[in-house]
């Protein structure tokens, strides 16, 4: 018997369902469901922060020796930097084959889109740095409260014995945004309805219709490449059921594709990552560098948008153009981490480096927010198998984190060994 009470995946499920039928129905007049959307992204902010801070810390300090830290970011990076490759490859591959800028009947913008500017990998490095650590915590700037919350854990590993009421303190207080971040899902079926009914109340089929095709080239894409990549990758380094770990990420992909960011479903990827068996000290640590830097949606959205653009102009790619556009789009994520609009300005890098009109980002930016759900879920879902995959060759997926009683018992002697250094 389908199950409704206490199944998150469920309610979330029909809430969706119910807000594209509501959607359909009413159309624009749908938008007063808006404050309810509006809530739950408010509930969500509200405990990115803390939630960051004091379960990063807690990670960090408990891998003890800063080695191991260097050895699980490695990991970490390498992983989002692969898959990315890997998404805007697959992202080419579908445009080819789909041709959506061919035959297409549409209006030349005269003007480009306005686009934020950014100051390329360097400075966004350097920005990393807060000058003022609290205000990053303020201004809910991720990348900043990172490096503020590893360097307070790492200092704490050093100093030792006297550093542990400074511990206890954050791993209490990690403790009291979990249970936070449990009570606010309750009211994520409500969020979803009220963000994605106004979304297809919005667009009507008269919108999608003529850019049907890039539409449908990026949900394709994007199925592919969560399907097999990263199924072959939680089973292959994970030894875990890909069913499994879909079933277990579901709710935190439906949460990304309603709100369209990956920082916003932070605290729910780490919920659902700790009930596959994943340590908080590795989901502290990978998932928020994966919001800000891991952008394989946004990787495939950019191969489909760029050979989309040069259809449209009737520009022939050369292999050396194809070749800067994967290479482009993997570092852009780097440049573009942090600041507002990311898929566009990671469009605007790719198109510059291939000598492309900037005006074709214009003839996407009408369906880019139904473009950006599909994208968003699996820039999540894609954190959620390097927390797998990472958590798996570090520590094993422990039983600490799930009501599990087959777990394996070498898996979590290793997880006990780590918490005990």
């Amino acid at each position: 018997m389908f199950k409704i009470k206490g199944n998150l995946l469920a309610q979330i499920f029909i809430a969706f369902v119910l807000a594209v039928v509501l959607g359909i129905a009413f159309g624009p007049s749908i938008e007063v469901l808006k404050p309810l959307g509006d809530l739950f992204l408010r509930l969500i902010k509200f405990i990115i922060a803390p939630l960051i801070l004091a379960s990063l810390v807690v990670g960090v300090a408990s891998t003890g020796d800063p080695r191991n830290l260097g050895r699980i970011g490695a990991k970490t990076i390498s992983y989002y930097l692969i898959t990315s490759a890997i998404a805007v490859i697959i992202g080419l591959a579908i445009a080819f084959l789909i041709n959506p800028g061919k035959g297409l009947n549409i209006s030349a913008p005269e003007e480009a889109t306005t686009v934020n500017e950014t100051g390329g990998v360097i400075a966004t490095l350097l920005n990393i740095i807060p000058d003022n650590p609290f205000a990053a915590l303020a201004t809910g700037n991720v990348l900043q409260i990172i490096f503020f919350a590893i360097f307070i854990g790492i200092a704490i590993s050093l100093v030792g014995k006297p550093a542990q009421p400074v511990y206890r303190f954050f791993e209490g207080f990690a403790e009291v945004m979990y249970k936070i971040t449990g009570i606010v899902m309750w009211v994520a079926p409500i969020g979803v309805l009220g963000l994605v009914a106004p979304v297809v109340g919005q667009y009507g089929v008269d919108v999608l219709m003529p850019l049907l095709k890039v539409i449908l080239a990026v949900a394709i894409a994007c199925i592919i490449h969560a399907v097999f990549i990263y199924s072959l990758a939680v089973k292959k380094f994970a030894k875990m059921s890909p069913l499994k770990f879909f079933k277990g990420i579901a709710p935190a992909a439906t949460v990304a594709f309603s709100t369209c960011s990956s920082a916003g479903t932070l605290p729910v990827t780490m919920k659902n990552t700790q009930d596959l068996g994943v340590s908080k000290k590795i989901s502290s640590f990978v998932l928020p560098l994966g919001a800000t830097l891991n952008m394989d949606g946004t990787a495939i959205y950019q191969g489909i948008a760029v050979v989309f653009i040069a259809q449209f102009y009737g520009m022939d790619l050369t292999f050396l153009q194809l070749l800067t556009v994967v290479l482009t789009a993997v570092l852009a994520s780097i440049g573009a981490a942090g600041v507002p609009g990311a898929g566009v300005i990671m469009l605007a890098m790719v198109l510059a480096s291939v000598n492309m009109p900037l005006e074709g980002i214009a003839l996407v930016a009408g369906i880019d927010r139904v473009l950006d759900m599909f994208r968003t879920s699996v820039n999540v879902i894609g954190d959620a198998s390097a927390a797998v995959v990472v958590g798996a060759t570090e520590d094993g997926l422990g039983s600490d984190n799930i009501n599990d009683t087959k777990v394996d018992e070498e898996s979590h002697t290793k997880q006990l060994d780590s918490v005990n250094v």
